[in-house]
């Protein structure tokens, strides 16, 4: 059934589409597979029995690691000639625009294309309890944490992910049970749909940890990512549930655009207009919460994640996975287990003391978030916070003016101003004073950074990329200073 998509597909499409319900088995072929999201999609067309190839200009782990363990033919860029496989419909992600030698050939073809979370949405999701988590902020850990509970408590969920959560060590799994966890993206669909990616989904489950102005290349302001998130509200049926913070303002303004589905509200830290809410001991690392309700303590909560906003997310999840069925005490069980997410404060090495973590923040909320959180671990001792401003909102320099704010709870603070990054970064942190430093140079950095760095210090690396794999070229050095 065609539903509401029916305008937006081409032509040539709709005898595709009814053919696949004959034909279930296809050659998928998708271009941009090493993102996150499109390198799920791989692995659950995988899954499902498909022959998958695709094509990307840049790989780095862990998507190429789990392409290549599946099995998946990667093609190099973006050659026109890759179209003589001659697959059953090809998968454009949004990384592809007009213009590309590809992306033209491919139109001018009469081969089937559609949207990554189209044909999510047409050959996954369909039939499935979609438990969908939108956010500026927290999608993957309150994804990652909601598909653990799941499976914890023996639903054998499905999910789709933009990590790598510990409990799985997969972003993508198929999962035998009715309930499918989708990280719900408000990011836009492909070049020839410019919705938000979430509005395919359908979510009778759907959470709105947070909104704040991002993804400044697609949306000039909050107000247009809010129009989105109001999209994906009117999709929610009146048997779902939409699990909101109440403690973010332009949440709740998108609930009052209009709701037609229950809403249960939370928040961290106070209860103000949150049903549900968690309280932990001041200057707590929150590694150990308590989940409320009203005036009423619910359980305790005991895991190994740090952090207020973690606490938000875990609570978030434990509400919407009661919405499937899980009683909260089951879900204070399953988080005790929760192993993390890759590159979310995850340790990558221990040198002579140094410990060097990889983490994605890529937003100055974020940012500040991470901090803290690690902060409240670490006490006293040294905090070197490095940021890469890779995302295309920190590219644009849209968050310049919140850098040293957001930087302000690190010891030292060290930049890298690669070349795509035009504005001043250096005047962006200038307030933190000697505290911070930039460099253009990634071997300079490293240099740098572990001759300055001594026993005890915590050096957390942010950037949503591979940030040119400073994390293993700083290890390396220092092993190689202490002779290890």
């Amino acid at each position: 059934m065609l539903g509401v998509m029916e305008p937006l597909l081409p032509s040539q499409m709709l005898g595709w589409i009814a053919s696949q319900d004959v034909n279930p088995r296809m050659h998928v072929h998708i271009l941009g597979i090493c993102g996150t999201f499109m390198g799920g999609i791989a692995a659950l067309a995988r899954a499902a029995g498909h022959r998958v190839t695709g094509s990307d200009q840049n790989v780095y782990p862990p998507m190429s690691d789990q392409l290549s363990a599946l099995g998946i033919e990667l093609i190099q860029g973006y050659d026109p000639s890759q179209l003589a496989l001659k697959p059953d419909v090809v998968v454009v992600g949004n990384v592809m625009s007009r213009g590309n030698p590809l992306v033209e050939a491919l139109l001018e073809s009469s081969i089937p294309y559609t949207s990554g979370p189209e044909w999510l949405a047409r050959h996954v999701l369909a039939n499935r309890w979609v438990l969908a988590v939108a956010g500026t902020h927290g999608k993957t850990t309150t994804s990652s944490i909601l598909a653990w509970i799941l499976e914890h408590a023996g639903l054998e969920p499905g999910f789709l992910i933009g990590g790598v959560p510990g409990n799985f060590a997969t972003t993508a799994r198929l999962g035998s049970g009715t309930h499918f966890v989708v990280e719900a993206d408000e990011y836009d669909t492909a070049f020839f749909d410019k919705r938000a990616k979430f509005v395919h989904y359908r979510p009778r489950t759907a959470v709105l940890n947070n909104l704040e102005h991002d993804h400044a290349d697609i949306y000039p302001d909050v107000a247009s990512i809010q129009w989105q998130f109001h999209q994906l509200l009117r999709m929610v049926p009146r048997n779902g549930l939409v699990v909101a913070n109440a403690g973010e303002a332009h949440v709740m303004e998108v609930i009052d655009m209009g709701c037609w589905t229950p809403v249960e509200r939370f928040a961290a830290g106070v209860r103000g207009d949150a049903a549900w809410y968690v309280l932990a001991a001041p200057q707590s690392d929150y590694t150990n919460f308590a989940i409320m309700e009203g005036n009423e303590h619910v359980c305790d909560i005991e895991w190994s994640m740090v952090g207020r906003h973690n606490a938000q997310n875990a609570l978030a999840a434990v509400l919407a996975a009661r919405h499937a069925g899980v009683r909260v005490g089951q879900a204070a069980a399953a988080l005790r287990e929760f192993r993390g997410v890759r590159r979310r404060m995850e340790v990558r090495g221990v040198v002579n003391g140094v410990t060097v973590y990889d983490d994605f923040a890529h937003h100055p909320t974020a940012i500040d978030m991470t901090i803290d959180g690690l902060r409240r671990r670490v006490g006293s001792e040294r905090l070197i916070a490095v940021l890469e401003p890779r995302s295309n909102t920190m590219k644009l320099g849209t968050h310049r003016d919140a850098l040293a704010k957001s930087l302000s709870g690190a010891d030292e603070v060290w930049m890298y101003q690669g070349p795509s990054v035009q504005w001043d970064v250096a005047g962006a942190v200038a307030s933190l004073g000697e505290r911070a430093q930039v460099v253009s140079d990634i071997d300079e950095l490293v240099r740098r950074l572990s001759a300055a760095a001594r026993f005890g210090d915590h050096v957390l690396i942010m950037s949503n990329g591979g940030f040119g794999g400073i994390h293993e070229k700083l290890l390396t050095r220092l092993r190689e200073q202490t002779g290890h």
